[in-house]
């Protein structure tokens, strides 16, 4: 009975540490792990919005799911909003990241650079699982279509793009070209009813 109640308190003492321990380790490595998430936020606002100089998270205003599901929208979600400004610290338009669950492989995550006057600077990727070869491919191939393009909406074709709305579909993967395009045009939506026309994210 003593070897079993001193086992336990050797566990016991084991556990503690051990939670101790863990504690600071949070604690030690949280302001840097903050701070190269904030820098990696802060690179992928610049790969789609290059001419501003800082960024600054702003609320997002979720629409109304109704809405939102109407336009055509209901496997993409707006995750985060950051302004983009000038060296005056003036607002030149918006980064925007977008999740759209219709991926072929998964949900594809990724941001959407949009000026003031609607054009979409770009879109980088941050997070895909499509297939290799094809789906995979959507960085190289979907995302420079978007670039400085002035649209209400994209749709994707497959002969081969003759407008600036028309997005060649990467060949073999529809699926990822129809997931990346509904969510840029999510985000194009959003930019159009939430910031442009005065929503209340609008600065």
């Amino acid at each position: 009975m003593s070897k079993m109640m001193k086992d336990t308190a050797i566990l016991l003492v084991i556990t503690l540490v051990s939670g101790l321990l863990l504690g600071l380790v949070y604690q030690i490595t949280k302001e840097p792990i903050a701070i190269q998430k904030e820098k990696a936020k802060q690179k992928a606002c610049q790969e789609v919005f290059q001419e501003a100089s800082s960024f600054e998270e702003v609320q997002v205003n979720q629409p109304d799911a109704t809405a939102w599901a109407d336009a055509g929208f209901a496997q993409e979600t707006i995750d985060e909003v950051m302004a983009a400004k000038d060296a005056a610290g003036e607002t030149i338009g918006y980064v925007i990241t977008v999740t759209t669950k219709e991926g072929y492989g998964g949900d594809i995550r990724f941001t959407v650079g949009i000026a003031n006057d609607g054009t979409v600077n770009g879109i980088s990727i941050l997070d895909i699982t499509e297939t290799a070869g094809l789906g995979m491919r959507a960085e190289e191939v979907l995302a420079p279509q978007f670039a400085n393009k002035n649209v209400e909406q994209f749709q994707y074709v497959k002969t081969g793009a003759a407008a600036d709305h028309q997005i060649d579909a990467i060949s073999g993967a529809t699926i990822t070209t129809n997931a990346v395009t509904n969510g840029v045009n999510a985000g194009i939506y959003y930019f159009r009813t939430e910031m442009m026309l005065g929503g209340s994210g609008n600065e």
